[in-house]
């Protein structure tokens, strides 16, 4: 039988039938039988204790009381009884968010983050968007009845966490917890670089490598591009504060010095790169993926920090790591807020090759990472190894725990 005359026969055949049910029997379930959104709530949670004041490194003169739980969370809920949870957006937006939403086929998320994205008065800023698009994609993982990293493709199961500093210690301090970090599993930590004198910062990195051997990584982090101008809280690097420290780091085996020039002094951070070894990391304050373009082609990092309540949202998020792997670079996020939105970027980083840790804010005894994460009843732990296993749940694979919820 010549060719032609098969595929007239099979067209013939197959004609009852629709292509999609023969190709993909699963899709018989109609749209009709998927839920749609019914409301968009942001509850308040209880705080359960307090641990104690800081000073974050970036922000001196400004102490603040740690606490266990507490904060926001969104829930989207459905006419199926199925709801998604995500950090809490800002209740001024809520009301313009269940316009474009009520109604609306969760799984078509895409359609809606575009939405959401074009339509001023919704996109007032990143962070709601990337709320509701965190529990619309929990809703589509709870229909699905898999875990989120598992639908995006899952590359691995768990990830080595780092430990991420949050106050400026005095270099014995900070020698002594990377002992205590590494005992209690830890691979690694992340170090504040805000000493007034830069021989202090060098000596809290050549103290803690003493003290936790060559085997455990230390990550760096001058924080110097927190504000889109020139005001910078505290010591405030110049070119050559920036170089003469990414210098002498390299005599300790430092994996990284993270944001040490301005935000947008591209051609400063490209310059500083090409002048130094070390690997240089940023962009947690850059919004829309249109900024880590010109970072990428401009050179200014080799390892991207976006933020997933900073960076558009999931789509954006997705679409950076997407532009890292196609320029060969790193893709290790920012903590994503050390609760809900921590949970969606560790599904994420479950999907990528070439993102080989997770950041967790962690400085105990003050800002331990159990204090954000204790709203929620099956919270993740990091295991005696170093590791944070993926959630297995459906969706985002944790829940919130309903007694702390303290709406009005």
């Amino acid at each position: 039988m010549h060719r032609r005359q098969f595929l007239n026969k099979l067209a013939t055949t197959i004609a009852p039938f629709s292509l999609a049910s023969l190709m993909f029997p699963t899709l018989s379930l109609a749209q009709s039988d998927r839920p749609r959104i019914t409301d968009i709530k942001v509850h308040r949670m209880r705080t359960l204790g307090e641990t104690g004041i800081m000073e974050s490194a970036w922000a001196p003169g400004r102490p603040y009381m740690r606490r266990i739980g507490g904060g926001r969370v969104t829930e989207i809920l459905t006419d199926q009884g199925i709801s998604g949870i995500a950090p809490g957006m800002s209740s001024s937006g809520i009301n313009r968010m269940k316009q474009l939403l009520v109604g609306q086929d969760p799984f078509d998320n895409e359609t809606l983050g575009h939405q959401m994205r074009y339509t001023n008065g919704a996109a007032n800023n990143w962070r709601d968007v990337g709320c509701v698009e965190i529990a619309l994609w929990d809703i589509v993982g709870k229909v699905a009845g898999q875990p989120l990293y598992k639908l995006w493709g899952a590359q691995k199961d768990k990830v080595p966490a780092y430990a991420s500093m949050i106050q400026l210690s005095t270099p014995e301090e900070r020698a002594e917890q990377a002992v205590r970090i590494k005992e209690a599993g830890w691979q690694g930590m992340k170090i504040r670089l805000h000493h007034l004198d830069m021989r202090e910062d060098i000596r809290t990195i050549q103290l803690v490598r003493e003290a936790a051997g060559d085997d455990f990584t230390i990550m760096t982090d001058a924080n110097q591009a927190q504000s889109s101008g020139i005001w910078q809280p505290g010591i405030q690097w110049d070119y050559k504060r920036a170089l003469d420290t990414a210098r002498a780091l390299n005599d300790f085996d430092v994996y990284w010095l993270e944001e040490p020039l301005r935000r947008y002094d591209y051609e400063g951070l490209a310059e500083l790169n090409r002048a130094t070894d070390i690997t240089l990391a940023g962009g947690e304050n850059n919004q829309g993926v249109q900024e880590f373009v010109e970072m990428l082609e401009k050179q200014v990092y080799d390892i991207l920090q976006p933020e997933i309540l900073v960076t558009e949202g999931v789509q954006g998020l997705r679409a950076v790591a997407a532009l890292a792997l196609a320029h060969h670079k790193l893709v290790i996020p920012h903590h994503g807020g050390g609760q809900l939105g921590t949970i969606a970027q560790l599904h994420m980083i479950g999907t990528w090759p070439h993102c080989p840790w997770v950041e967790i804010m962690n400085d105990p005894p003050i800002s331990p990472y159990t204090n954000g994460f204790a709203i929620m009843e099956n919270l993740p732990q990091v295991d005696s190894e170093g590791y944070m296993a993926m959630p297995q749940g459906p969706g985002l694979g944790v829940s919130i725990n309903r007694d702390l919820i303290e709406d009005d």
